[in-house]
């Protein structure tokens, strides 16, 4: 059970079978529901006589069609309202100290105690729900229905006490509470009464009806003893079992972090790194459970491919340096033949450098690289509605992963678009839809919010749009990203922004590395997609298979 959620699904498995009778022998001997049934009618009437309780109207039976299945012989079908006393009241002396509970205090778990505020009786007995010692409460408002907010009451002050309204309350007669609290946290009761809430949407009820009168699974009273105590035991090893997840996915988590963090500590060695680089790789797959882990691979494989750490240099390679200079004479041809503007080809100062590079590389303002905002400005009437037209919405983030590819017939737009190249590098500037990179493989148009980078020079635009993903550069725009209820990345701050450029055939280099492990990536992805697929069904065939054998089973007696 890897999945986080399998141990929740077994323990819903359990409260199933735990009503339905299939959970524990039946035993001749126990006293059938029928009678118990009667015990309780007689017990009703003498409070009624006593003076006790108001005599309650009468419990319409349930009829064969709302009858949900059969039951073991000496069980019973009835309704909360028959078995206990719904929605009691306290009677009790104003200075009495007793139990306060609102409802963030109600707890989800099976099992949980419910902690109280204690209070003097006579501020908390008007406007407030009542209930006592050993009373089952059931919250009515949504989400907490939903989540399985439900309570058998203990060690009230003074045994008794009040809090929210939002409460359907019961105080059982003769039923053991712990087998009323597995009925209204088990899954049927709760996915049939969410159809059957009342109210607006953001503040819905389990109406008073469906509480009350709802089919109720009966057992003998001394069944029902051992249905809890036979819950409790399992619910007990499901505690073990999610404590076991737990610790292993903690130790999984910290191994994780701890091998992509050496990876990309200040200046190791290189044996070192190498060694770290090894283990990490070689062992990540076993290492990941999570996709947010994978995410954090991806994350240091881009950071690590700026740093020039992920394919070895070649001293061969033209540095560089070198290419700079032959950046800059094409950015002074580019001036002089009119193609940009005179004061695109001033060198421009680097705001800061992040990280130490390799000798071969340099780091260099991204203005000295690239023609920032290249495309042309056009009118949504002047574009060819053949073209490509992308917005920031068919690129994944952080991926880059093109999610659709739409042509500008197929969309309405009113707004001006920009005009870009095979070649650029377009970057989504506008926050919250950072680190969506791609790179054009045919022209086409954009929404203004993603900016064409054109290099001067043809160089690798599949390393530029790295170079753009990588963690510091994301870090350097959140910082610097100018709006305040969409924040986005100004002219001035993208142009001075620090690129760390290798020498032309590393970047080359560096990209089939990088696609090659974000290759591996998409299959740690996919391993972890289909093996929670796997394993749900896998869980689903065993409960079902279960299910079904206890169902074909002969009802086994006690000795």
């Amino acid at each position: 059970m890897q999945s986080p959620e399998s141990v929740q699904r077994l323990r819903r498995f359990i409260l199933d079978l735990a009503v339905r009778g299939k959970l524990v022998p039946q035993d001749p001997e126990d006293e059938p529901a029928a009678a118990l049934l009667k015990r309780i009618a007689k017990e009703k009437a003498r409070l009624v006589k006593a003076g006790e309780i108001r005599k309650q109207k009468a419990i319409p039976p349930l009829t064969e069609d709302e009858l949900p299945s059969a039951l073991p012989t000496n069980w019973q079908w009835t309704q909360i309202a028959e078995i206990g006393l719904v929605s009691p009241r306290n009677e009790a002396a104003d200075d009495l100290p007793a139990s306060f509970i609102p409802m963030p205090m109600i707890p989800t778990d099976y099992g949980a105690v419910c902690s109280h505020e204690v209070r003097q009786w006579g501020d908390i007995k008007k406007g407030y729900t009542h209930f006592a010692e050993g009373d089952v409460g059931l919250a009515k408002i949504t989400p907490c229905f939903q989540n399985g907010k439900s309570v058998v009451f203990r060690n009230l002050t003074g045994g008794l006490g009040s809090g929210t309204t939002e409460l359907h309350i019961v105080r059982p007669l003769f039923v053991e509470p712990d087998f009323i609290i597995l009925f209204l946290k088990c899954p049927d009761f709760i996915e049939t009464g969410i159809p059957k809430m009342t109210g607006t949407a953001g503040q819905k009820r389990v109406p008073a009806e469906y509480f009350a009168r709802s089919p109720f699974p009966l057992p003998p009273l001394a069944e029902q003893n051992r249905i809890v105590a036979k819950v409790d035991e399992l619910m007990g090893l499901c505690d073990r079992l999610e404590a076991e997840q737990t610790e292993r996915e903690t130790t999984r988590t910290r191994l994780t972090a701890a091998s992509l963090t050496r990876l990309t500590a200040p200046d190791p060695d290189e044996v070192t790194f190498r060694e770290h680089a090894a283990f990490a790789l070689d062992n990540f797959a076993s290492l990941t459970a999570r996709p947010e882990q994978v995410k954090a691979l991806r994350r240091t494989i881009l950071n690590l491919a700026v740093r020039g750490k992920l394919v070895p240099q070649d001293p061969e390679d033209e540095p560089a340096s070198e290419l700079l200079k032959r950046i800059a004479k094409e950015k002074t041809r580019l001036v002089k033949a009119g193609e940009i503007k005179k004061n695109r080809a001033k060198p421009v100062c680097m705001a800061e450098a992040p990280f130490e590079l390799p000798q071969t590389w340099k780091w260099t303002a991204l203005g000295n690289l690239f023609l920032y905002d290249a495309g042309t400005k056009r009118e949504p009437a002047t574009l060819d509605q053949d073209y490509w037209l992308l917005e920031l919405e068919d690129v994944e983030k952080e991926s880059g992963r093109l999610l659709a590819r739409i042509k500008v017939s197929g969309r309405e737009s009113k707004s001006t678009k920009s005009e870009f190249r095979v070649g650029d590098i377009l970057y989504g500037k506008l926050r919250p839809y950072l680190n969506k990179v791609i790179v054009a493989d045919e022209p086409g148009y954009s929404t203004t919010e993603i900016v064409a980078l054109r290099p001067y020079l043809p160089i690798c635009s599949q390393y530029c749009a790295v170079a753009l993903q990588r963690p510091d550069f994301v870090t350097y725009v959140t910082r610097l990203g100018q709006g305040t209820k969409m924040p986005r990345l100004r002219t001035e701050d993208a142009i001075i922004a620090s690129f760390p450029l290798p020498p032309l055939a590393e970047q080359h280099r560096i990209v089939a590395k990088v696609d090659e492990l974000m290759g591996l990536c998409d299959r740690l992805d996919k391993n972890l997609a289909s093996g929670d697929d796997g394993e749900r069904h896998l869980l689903d065939a065993i409960l079902k298979r279960v299910g079904t054998v206890i169902t074909c089973m002969p009802k086994r007696t006690a000795d």
